[in-house]
């Protein structure tokens, strides 16, 4: 069963000169989110207190809820405080840190895949009880990693905030688990596509492998190479 986090539409009511000089302070010195522990800090109040006035906001339209906790500031031009997420990949970092952004999203920034997934795919080393969530009408599949899997990554900036995105690690992820992928004819095209992108670097490529060490992604790998780049084969012999 999903969970989804949304709270009704709220028409956006007015804040006193003291509520505005504090949300103020708050916007500008958080990054696309804000939590009650931040609030509690950057306004020297308890977390009580600060917890209660972030739900007031919220309640008169100025921040919308994303979970428990934690909120992210309404435009002024909206008129509801329904609002999408501005950008899931920094929602994404701030709930399930230590994290990337793998699988076909992954793929997707790298321009491997023409096909629109409409899921955010996270590799998390935390262990969240639900897999599928859905905040704020984004879909993220989640799927948890050991520590030592987290290499291979590229750090990407989206506006103040740095999220991990995968590299070529992104293509033995799907390897390892086709459905990160939508399935295997789908990132035997991703890995076609890599082979022909700026991008390419086989050798490490067979590095993250060798450092994964994982049989059933080199099984896979070798496939591929034998069957897309059979020239190239020198690398993985």
């Amino acid at each position: 069963m999903h969970t989804e986090y949304t709270i009704e539409a709220i028409s956006i009511s007015g804040l006193g000169k003291e509520d505005r000089k504090r949300l103020s302070a708050i916007v500008r010195e958080t990054k696309g989110t804000i939590s009650v522990k931040e609030a509690s800090n950057i306004l020297k109040v308890s977390v009580t207190e600060a917890a209660k006035m972030l739900s007031r906001w919220a309640k008169k339209g100025w921040l919308s809820r994303v979970k428990r906790g934690l909120y992210i500031p309404i435009p002024l031009e909206s008129r509801t405080a329904e609002i999408p997420l501005e950008d899931p990949w920094i929602i994404a970092e701030r709930l399930y840190s230590p994290c990337y952004i793998g699988g076909w999203s992954a793929a997707e920034y790298w321009d491997l895949t023409e096909q629109v997934f409409r899921t955010v795919m996270v590799m998390t080393t935390q262990k969240p009880r639900e897999r599928n969530p859905i905040i704020k009408g984004t879909k993220f599949l989640l799927r948890t990693i050991s520590e030592k899997e987290m290499f291979g990554l590229k750090p990407v900036w989206r506006g103040q905030v740095k999220i991990s995105v995968s590299d070529p690690l992104a293509l033995l992820d799907m390897l390892d688990y086709p459905k990160l992928g939508g399935g295997i004819r789908s990132v035997a095209d991703m890995f076609y596509n890599y082979l022909k992108s700026e991008n390419k670097d086989l050798k490490l490529l067979i590095e993250y492998a060798k450092r994964l060490g994982n049989g059933a992604v080199f099984k896979r790998l070798g496939f591929l190479l034998e069957r897309f780049a059979l020239d190239q084969i020198s690398f993985y012999q």
